[in-house]
């Protein structure tokens, strides 16, 4: 019945565990799959913002070549000019991000500009980061510079220049656009990205252009030595990262896509926790569900091991019953067996032990021996030294018989009054009388002074006889006559020895 409770509680927790696995497992997988939604729709919105960027920068680069060109081919005349002026109003009103166009000569000085706000653009031009780039490298790709802003209108802008060059070859000065800030965020501000996301546009060198939502102080902001951008944006064209932000601290899922025409990346972030937060909603719900389903589950199991402990508890009791009842069974027919005295088997017991071995004796050709022990002048004992240490005396004497015998079928019984037997199979008469001697030593080793006798102590006398096969067929009374005879004539000749 244990094993039922331990099959049971087995059961039981194999359930919990196997379902509570098992919904670990699909919260976990849904968890992952959420992730990689989260990743592939992060991906394609930086993809959109890219070619949206792109199409921004290419405008911007076209707008710049025709200007160069015309500048190059016509010179920069008065007249010119003032076509330039006009070609920049018509553009600027097809690329809402443009706040306007400037012209640079080769010693640094602003030639044009279309704009009072692009002063900061033109003023500095010899110290500018455009300036110093398209004079020092003969490429006529456009170069997408670092932020600026305005003096006079505090508005931030993003530097877009073209080199131009005389007939000759050499470097004639820079023809800067000027893409606003706060333009190119607009679109940006209209995408749900959460109450913790954010959409930057930044160089592929790790400087930041353009960054929604925005803060002033993050414009320009240098981040070419930061870990996570050496990680995950140095030599990758586009990917998805996992990282706490150096800007705000806060913990996001990022999507970034590389420009394939212009030095530039964009990258579109999720807040972890609101990415997350309607799988944690349905995690939240499974594990209520299930955490229900394994309450009651394991209230059941706990009903059903509690029955059956009662059920075991009851049949235990019975058996304890049974067995008691059993065990005072076997005391009573201890007691019937037992000398009370001595702890030895009593006559009754002798009496059937000896003819099963008698029986066992004919049926298998072997020889069985009987020892009768006799304690010397034992009545004088007791007149001396009174009936209680004559009763500690044949304990005594008892005892040594009890642990001088070894053999299982050995059996050591009280016969009568002062009177021992020793009923030992398979064991001949020459064995029977080395075991007789071994025992009258013993009980002479026991000391025990005896005034009233001649020896001085307590002493004894041993008969012994033995039968063998057939001759043992019921022959147990033969047997026990013979040891008695042999008893009488060890008296006889002086006790204290044993005679065959």
């Amino acid at each position: 019945m244990k094993r039922d409770v331990r099959l049971a509680t087995f059961l039981l927790w194999a359930v919990v565990i196997s379902v509570s696995a098992a919904t670990a497992w699909q919260v976990w997988s849904a968890r992952k799959r959420t992730l990689a939604e989260i990743d592939t729709n992060n991906l394609n919105l930086a993809k959109a913002l890219n070619t949206y960027a792109e199409g921004i920068f290419s405008q911007s680069a076209m707008l710049l070549l025709g200007v160069s060109e015309r500048l190059e081919t016509e010179g920069a005349g008065p007249q010119n000019l003032r076509r330039v002026q006009l070609l920049v109003g018509r553009q600027e009103q097809l690329l809402n991000q443009l706040d306007g166009l400037c012209i640079v000569d080769a010693r640094g000085d602003w030639v044009m500009q279309s704009t009072a706000n692009l002063l900061a653009v033109a003023g500095s031009a010899e110290r500018a980061a455009y300036f110093v780039h398209h004079r020092d490298n003969p490429s006529r790709e456009v170069f997408i510079g670092s932020p600026v802003r305005s003096p006079s209108a505090g508005a931030w802008v993003i530097t877009v220049s073209r080199r131009m060059e005389d007939r000759s070859g050499k470097f004639a000065g820079v023809v800067v656009a000027a893409l606003g800030i706060e333009n190119f965020l607009r679109p940006f501000g209209a995408i749900d990205i959460g109450s913790s996301g954010a959409i930057s546009l930044a160089t592929t060198g790790g400087q930041l252009l353009v960054r929604y939502p925005y803060r002033e102080q993050d414009v320009g902001r240098d981040f070419s030595r930061s870990p996570n951008f050496l990680r995950h944006y140095a030599d990758t064209a586009s990917g998805t990262a996992s990282f706490r932000s150096t800007l705000d601290g806060m913990q996001r899922l990022y999507a970034f896509r590389k420009s394939d025409h212009y030095p530039v990346v964009t990258t579109v972030a999720l807040g972890r926790d609101d990415a997350l937060l309607a799988w944690r909603h349905q995690a939240l719900l499974t594990l209520g569900v299930v955490a229900a389903l394994l309450a009651a589950m394991a209230a059941g199991g706990r009903r059903l091991v509690v029955n059956i402990k009662r059920r075991i508890s009851a049949e235990a009791s019975l058996l304890a019953a049974r067995e008691d009842l059993l065990k005072a069974n076997r005391r009573l027919e201890l007691l019937a067996a037992e000398d009370q005295l001595t702890g030895l088997a009593n006559r009754r017991s002798f009496d059937e032990a000896l003819t099963l071995e008698c029986r066992r004796a004919a049926r298998e050709g072997t020889a069985v021996s009987l020892l009768l022990f006799d304690l010397d002048y034992f009545k004088r004992f007791n007149d001396t030294y009174g009936h209680v240490a004559g009763d500690q005396c044949l304990k005594a004497v008892s005892a040594v018989l009890s642990n001088g015998v070894k053999r299982p079928g050995d059996l050591v019984a009280r016969y009568g009054g002062e009177e021992l037997a020793v009923i030992l199979p398979n064991t001949d008469l020459q064995g029977a009388r080395s075991v007789a001697d071994l025992l009258l030593e013993r009980i002479r080793a026991l000391n025990i002074p005896h005034r009233a006798s001649p020896h001085g102590r307590v002493t004894s006398t041993v008969g012994a006889a033995s039968l063998q096969g057939a001759r043992a067929q019921e022959g147990e009374r033969q047997l026990v006559e013979a040891a008695d005879l042999a008893l009488y004539k060890a008296k006889e000749s002086g006790r204290d020895r044993a005679m065959t």
